[in-house]
């Protein structure tokens, strides 16, 4: 069962630099501006992921340039947490952090244990083909929750 897209998504995982990157990069190739998307992590002290780049832009999805934030830096950027529609946990330490969110304000909060693909693989190859499950992982989430892409891939 599919749901109405929500005016904003905030997905959200461990560092921002693997996951949730994804998730937001899909999220905006697959529908469009009609949703406002962004991601956090529980800390940001790691650069946006390599492979990750790498495997979304076989989709034709550029992450080269996204700059890893945590929940704290987004607040005192100057978002409001609790303004978003729907916070999409993607880490089991990621759905710990929303959950203090909403002791707070009511917010949905979904759980979606996309595998970490960090350190599977020995190997570019290998290390590939994790990223790809993860990212594809994501994929079948975004199309069961939103129905299919609005978006030529």
């Amino acid at each position: 069962m599919t749901s109405k897209l929500p005016q904003s998504i905030l997905f959200c995982c461990d560092h921002n630099a693997v996951r949730s990157p994804m998730a937001e990069g899909l999220m905006k190739k697959f529908y469009g501006s009609k949703t406002y998307v962004q991601s956090a992590g529980v800390l940001a002290d790691k650069d946006i992921d390599g492979f990750s780049i790498a495997v979304c832009a076989e989709l034709g999805i550029e992450l080269a340039r996204h700059k890893s934030r945590s929940f704290d830096e987004m607040q005192k950027l100057g978002d409001e947490l609790s303004s978003f529609d729907l916070i999409v946990a993607l880490s089991p330490a990621s759905q710990k952090e929303a959950a203090k969110i909403t002791r707070f304000y009511a917010l949905q909060v979904d759980y979606w244990p996309i595998i970490d693909p960090t350190g599977i693989g020995e190997g570019r190859e290998e290390n590939l083909v994790s990223y790809r499950k993860a990212r594809d992982q994501i994929i079948k989430r975004l199309i069961t929750k939103f129905g299919p892409p609005q978006a030529e891939l």
